[in-house]
């Protein structure tokens, strides 16, 4: 959209070094990213456990929450990756929304599908047993993430568990059943999902 580029076109660019906290959970910011390359994970930190609420990769917008919620951070965004972006300023992204509706609605399109992604895994969490959740990450990343079944994954087995809101131990012990089960194969960081149909039918029903 034209207002996009001419907002990022006078951005500034930013480099965000893995593990660098881009926007953090209850702070103030005037700003928005546009991230042009690399990958970032919203985490939900609850009295010191963090819960991984949904992954991004480039191009995403990202602090787009706060121009609905008084400019306060709902949660942490974290590079998972080095990451390369440009800063657009709040106001003038608010200042565009008032003037063209048809920009306010490709702007909350892109915000929802954050936050709808995020809902969901919320109800993963809360609903489903620890197979379900897991199969319910490893499904996204795929889809979603890498847009493959065959990947190299930036997560650390800890970032998968606070992703599917279980121990790092039992996430380690449900991965080996499932590549015992035929469903993925685990090489180190490198993961391919075999049998993806099966995978759907553990998220279905755990």
């Amino acid at each position: 959209m034209r207002e996009f580029k001419r907002l990022f076109k006078l951005a500034k660019p930013r480099h965000f070094q893995k593990g660098e906290v881009i926007f953090r959970q209850d702070g103030k910011t005037e700003y928005l990213v546009f991230l042009t390359k690399g990958m970032a994970k919203l985490v939900y930190n609850n009295h010191g456990k963090d819960l991984i609420l949904t992954v991004e990769k480039a191009q995403a917008l990202l602090g787009l929450s706060n121009i609905l919620n008084e400019d306060m951070n709902l949660a942490s965004i974290i590079a998972i990756e080095d990451c390369k972006g440009c800063v657009a300023d709040m106001e003038k992204f608010k200042e565009t929304m008032v003037k063209n509706r048809s920009f306010m609605f490709e702007v909350m399109r892109i915000s929802t599908r954050m936050f709808r992604r995020s809902i969901f895994n919320f109800i993963s969490i809360a609903q489903k047993q620890s197979n379900g959740r897991i199969a319910d990450v490893l499904i996204h990343l795929a889809e979603n993430v890498y847009n493959s079944r065959s990947f190299y994954l930036l997560l650390s087995r800890q970032e998968l568990a606070d992703f599917a809101g279980c121990s790092k131990e039992l996430l380690i012990r449900t991965l080996q059943n499932f590549c015992s089960d035929g469903i993925i194969r685990v090489s180190g960081k490198n993961m391919e999902i075999l049998d993806m149909e099966r995978l759907h039918t553990i998220s279905r029903i755990g």
